[in-house]
């Protein structure tokens, strides 16, 4: 337990800060391994993916992550409910998010060597990732660990215990990263989806993080023993303050995962046009391959008169057919 008596104000949210071993440690190797593997990628000639998704990598992912742990949300997590619900839902969506986004599996690929990116896709292409990697499971980790967090023991001895703090946060992080991995396909993957698929399953989500933010605010009290030991004399009530949890769930969870379905969307609508370009492109083919057949000229052999080519524009549409203009032909 590491809660804080100091109310939570504008002031304090911008300058309460904590050392946060686990969080710091975490996001300067990651920092490190990314940057390290981009300029190896760059000495090896490797055409990496756009600027902006290392940035979106630093900014969103790292940062955002490090500022959960050290900042003020870090301060007041084990004080306030609608503060713990609001740094969850950052790491399980946002920082997951920026991670993913900036395609580090791709970047990683490119500072390997030839051996090493044979190993990588066989790890890539393997049973275990390529189940995880099912639309079906990350979903469904996705939609489970915030009922598992709040409505079991779970909860509680996050607030109490900061090794298991810690490590939930970790994990959030790799579900969220394994969520949106498979999801964007970014970064190669192990069998390319539908992104139809993909935006059928945030519309879903969309309603479950609606149902998980009703439950919490009509719900009774979590972890009641606990904030009844804090003793907290300043800011909302009990219940006031997991409502405003409640909403934090429910809206900010639908509000972060709009950016995301307009990304589904464009690499939809880029899939669909790949798509029709590589259709066209095997019909020109075959097109050229095609020999046009050239019917042979039996009239000057047999005697008889040429049909007289059909004649359009008359207003009998068998005088346009092939076969029965012949057997029909004015004369």
């Amino acid at each position: 337990m590491n809660w804080i008596s100091t109310p939570l104000t504008v002031g304090s949210l911008l300058t309460s800060w904590r050392w946060d071993t686990s969080t710091v440690v975490i996001t300067a190797l990651i920092g490190a391994g990314y940057a390290w593997a981009w300029l190896a990628a760059k000495r090896n000639g490797v055409d990496l993916p756009a600027r902006g998704r290392a940035i979106c990598f630093g900014v969103v992912g790292l940062a955002l992550w490090l500022y959960t742990g050290v900042g003020a949300l870090g301060v007041y997590s084990d004080t306030l409910f609608w503060v713990r619900a609001l740094q969850t839902l950052l790491l399980l969506y946002l920082v997951a998010f920026g991670l993913a986004a900036g395609t580090p599996l791709t970047v990683l690929r490119g500072a390997l060597g030839e051996a090493g990116q044979a190993r990588m896709d066989r790890v890539l292409k393997s049973r275990a990732v390529t189940g995880l990697t099912f639309p079906l499971v990350p979903s469904a980790a996705m939609l489970l660990t915030p009922w598992l967090l709040y409505f079991s023991p779970w909860y509680e001895s996050v607030l109490r215990n900061g090794v298991i703090d810690a490590v939930t946060r970790i994990v959030l992080v790799c579900i969220g990263f394994l969520y949106f991995y498979s999801r964007l396909q970014a970064d190669p993957v192990p069998r390319k989806y539908s992104q139809a698929v993909s935006l059928l399953i945030t519309v879903i989500e969309s309603l479950a993080d609606g149902i998980l933010g009703i439950v919490v605010w009509l719900g009774p009290i979590l972890a009641a023993d606990y904030y009844r030991e804090v003793g907290r004399t300043w800011g909302p009530s009990l219940r006031m303050d997991q409502t405003a949890g409640a909403g934090i769930l429910w809206l900010l969870g639908d509000v972060l995962g709009i950016p995301f379905a307009l990304m589904l969307m464009r690499a939809w609508s880029d899939d669909e046009k790949r798509r029709a370009a590589q259709v066209d492109a095997e019909l020109d083919a075959a097109d050229a391959r095609a020999e046009p057949v050239v019917p042979e000229d039996d009239s000057a052999q047999s005697g008889t008169e040429a049909p007289e080519p059909a004649r359009p524009g008359t207003g009998l549409w068998w005088e346009n057919d092939p076969q029965l203009s012949q057997r029909f032909r004015r004369r």
